[in-house]
């Protein structure tokens, strides 16, 4: 393999990536750009390969001709609850979580006796059997229009990275704190992007090894369904359908 490959590796990663040369630069600590390696006028510096072999899983063995495997394999990443609590029967609760627990649940993930001390229900419907779900209280407007500040959400327990769905909504527990957001993958790294739904929010980017547990956004509990005077109720609804078949009927007798 002529040395010349090396850098044209090294520039196809990067076009991967999506990135300029001077934010690949930055990526790498490598100075201001990455122009003169990849006109083969720098070699890769060992930090840069370090960096390539960290932050995206670059095969340094590739890099530099000797291996066809571009990537290398991120380790597993444990996303599945830390504790699960029982009710008397032995089946597993829906722990509650309300907003001001959720400041200490990445601090005590593991500890069996906080969790003891939060509300806990169960749903007797089938929907609710299987898996593990826990209760979240939604905390500020980064999701609206679909979850607002204080109202209550149950998310489903994630145990398989790979299965993640961009689509769907998620309560993300991180080392220091509790987010629901939609989640996008980077394909060529272990990182990952939080989406809001409201658009005055950023995304976030994270590494996949910030995430301690993964909940998948199951349902909601709402508690004031009549309060949106925009909403037509089914009693209303069935009143004026029967009000329209007695004026079709009048009608046809009319003619």
């Amino acid at each position: 393999m002529l040395i010349e490959e090396e850098f044209k590796r090294f520039r196809q990663i990067r076009e991967d990536l999506r990135l300029t040369q001077s934010a690949f630069a930055e990526e790498l600590g490598i100075g201001t750009t990455t122009a003169d390696i990849e006109r083969g006028r720098t070699r890769i510096p060992g930090y840069a390969v370090k960096e390539l072999l960290k932050k995206y899983h670059v095969n340094p063995l590739w890099l530099f001709g000797d291996s066809g495997q571009k990537y290398l394999h991120a380790e597993e990443v444990a996303v599945s609850p830390k504790v699960i609590t029982l009710d008397n029967t032995g089946k597993e609760n829906i722990v509650l979580v309300n907003a001001k627990a959720a400041a200490g649940y990445p601090l005590n993930i593991g500890d069996t006796l906080w969790f003891q001390k939060l509300p806990a229900f169960s749903i007797p419907l089938p929907e609710y059997r299987n898996a593990t779900f826990r209760g979240f209280q939604v905390e500020g407007d980064s999701m609206t229009p679909v979850l607002y500040s204080d109202e209550w959400i149950v998310g489903k327990a994630v145990d398989d990275w790979d299965n993640l769905n961009a689509n769907r909504m998620y309560v993300v527990i991180t080392i220091d704190s509790i987010l629901v957001k939609k989640i996008r993958k980077d394909p060529h790294s272990t990182r990952v992007d939080l989406i809001s739904l409201n658009t005055e929010y950023s995304p976030i980017r994270i590494d996949r090894s910030e995430i301690q547990e993964l909940w998948e956004v199951n349902s909601k509990l709402t508690f004031n369904p009549g309060s949106d005077s925009q909403n037509v109720s089914l009693q209303s609804l069935h009143q004026e359908m029967k009000e329209l078949k007695e004026a079709v009927r009048r009608i046809g007798k009319g003619s």
